[in-house]
């Protein structure tokens, strides 16, 4: 099984597992989806908790904290994170600006692309001026553009969008260079 079609069924079982009640643990939920999948595929000995081990290492993409230390001369960031709490402060790590505005899936007890993250953040904000950046589709810009949450999707893999999303999210960059230069002018 290719690398693609492998990344493609984990994202489904993932989204199955977060739409579940009651709520899980983003590390249950990794489990859970690496079993499930281990089970598809003849996968005889998995490791359910391989993902969120190695998870808390994933290095941001290269482009990313240059371009997050131009945007915080001039705006607050945020994260709205899939992710258990303990998981996001070990990812922190290798940011090299804060987050003023946190909100995680532990937090709020459910899962983007459900409105509690985006409520959240919206009680943080208050009434200022709010622009979501996402590289996720379903997760991020579909829900936030519901919500009429500004929107730029960060889509780093030259997706095709769907028809209804490319309507709705007219803004695009390819990276977050391209972002942090767009909106610096």
């Amino acid at each position: 099984m290719s690398a693609k079609k492998l990344v493609a069924l984990y994202d489904e079982e993932e989204r199955r597992v977060e739409k579940e009640k009651p709520y899980k643990s983003y590390r249950e939920v990794q489990s859970l989806a690496v079993k499930t999948i281990a089970r598809k595929i003849d996968w005889s000995h998995p490791d359910p908790d391989i993902l969120s081990e190695a998870l808390p290492r994933w290095k941001p993409f290269p482009d990313t904290n240059p371009s997050l230390e131009r945007l915080a001369k001039s705006y607050t960031l945020g994260i709205l994170s899939n992710v258990d709490n303990d998981l996001l402060a070990a990812t922190l790590t290798h940011f090299t600006v804060p987050f003023e505005i946190i909100i995680t899936a532990e937090q709020v007890r459910s899962y983007k692309p459900r409105p509690a993250h985006f409520r959240a953040a919206r009680r943080v904000i208050g009434t200022n001026q709010w622009l979501h950046v996402a590289g996720s589709l379903y997760h991020d810009i579909e829900p936030a553009t519901k919500l009429a949450i500004s929107t730029i999707w960060v889509n780093r893999n030259k997706q095709k969008p769907v028809p209804s999303a490319l309507r709705r999210t007219a803004k695009k960059v390819r990276n977050l260079t391209e972002l942090a230069n767009r909106l610096q002018g």
